[in-house]
């Protein structure tokens, strides 16, 4: 019988600038790119109030799931 597999998960923050600029794909791509050469898979994008670091408000981002299969 095949053990299940357990997984592991990170979520990123992918915001572009605080003056609400629309995302740039490009950018998202290499994020993404980066984390699957570590054999992070996209789970799930979910849009959302990012914090900013200047100020109190937040900016539109997104906030990306990545799942692997633990070691």
């Amino acid at each position: 019988m095949s053990t299940p597999y357990t997984f592991e998960y990170k979520v990123v923050t992918f915001r572009e600038s605080l003056i609400g600029d629309a995302l740039d794909s490009d950018k998202l791509e290499k994020v993404l790119n980066k984390h699957a050469e570590d054999g992070w898979a996209l789970k799930a994008i979910t849009a959302a109030d990012v914090k900013g670091r200047i100020g109190p408000g937040a900016v539109e981002g997104l906030l990306l799931t990545l799942e692997r299969p633990r070691a």
